[in-house]
């Protein structure tokens, strides 16, 4: 039986970076979502402290089964935990 997950806002964003780290650390990897979310290596910076560029961020990872299920044991996290994290961060204003 699955425990019931809860996060606050702030541990959501810290999924969030975690997971533009996880990118970040693979050139393709970062070149694909930079491609897909619009969004300019050199505005990112800036983009992260969106709560909504962090939730598609994190449904970037969703889409991606591969690549959620080898961002969440890199991380050693629940793999509920991104989407978790993307509904809490999709409804947070900025």
């Amino acid at each position: 039986m699955l425990r019931p997950l809860k996060l606050s806002r702030e541990e959501a964003e810290v999924i969030a970076l975690k997971a533009l780290a996880f990118l970040a650390n693979d050139p393709a990897r970062l070149e694909r979502f930079l491609a897909l979310s619009g969004v300019s290596l050199s505005r990112i910076r800036d983009a992260a402290a969106n709560p909504q560029f962090l939730a598609g961020l994190l449904n970037h990872l969703l889409e991606d089964e591969s690549l959620l299920l080898t961002f969440t044991a890199e991380q050693e996290f629940d793999p509920r935990l991104p989407a978790l994290a993307a509904d809490l961060l999709s409804s947070a204003t900025p």
